[in-house]
């Protein structure tokens, strides 16, 4: 056949219901092609019908006996440690959800150089806005933000030119 699976502990059956359960869609897909091939069909089919190739297939089989449905879930990639530890992160969240206070901070909202600012400040880490526009997403934040509100701006007086405007009642022109 090819490829085998000796790992017995889980059926087709089970891989299935298994792979409805996963939060991860790479490995609720892996875990169909496993099935597939618990079923009897040929390694070609079970890939295929699983959106990838013969040896990738055999190669997250090799996983599956070695280590179990853990071994399909995709491990966390090497890379570079991370510039802000959990705490730090943590505090920037919690100070981007609070926003800027416009007499200590000096703006009235944020934007990635002044969070660049913050965190050098509070931290002593340098970061470029690169760096703070993928620290931001992976706290969550996406790139909306509410328009700034002058301090000394006169909600009454903003009401009646709407008003006005509506009813094309400017005053001369």
């Amino acid at each position: 056949m090819g490829v085998e699976i000796t790992r017995r502990e889980l059926s087709a059956a089970d891989l299935r219901r298994e792979a409805a359960r996963a939060k991860d869609a790479r490995a609720s897909r892996r875990m169909l092609a496993l099935a597939f091939v618990l079923d009897g069909r040929t390694r070609t089919e079970a890939a295929e019908s699983c959106g990838m190739d013969r040896q990738t297939l055999r190669d997250w089989v090799h996983r599956y006996n070695a280590e179990g449905l853990s071994g399909l879930i995709d491990r966390p990639l090497p890379g570079r440690t991370p510039m802000l530890s959990t705490e730090q992160m943590s505090e920037l969240a919690a100070i981007v959800e609070a926003g800027p206070d416009p007499e200590m901070d000096g703006v009235v909202r944020w934007r990635r150089v002044d969070l660049c600012a913050v965190v050098e400040r509070r931290f002593g880490i340098r970061v470029a806005e690169r760096t703070m526009s993928s620290i931001l997403r992976r706290l969550g934040f996406v790139k909306l933000s509410a328009r700034p509100r002058h301090p000394q701006s006169d909600p009454d007086a903003q009401e009646l030119y709407k008003k006005l405007s509506r009813t094309g009642a400017h005053g001369p022109a």
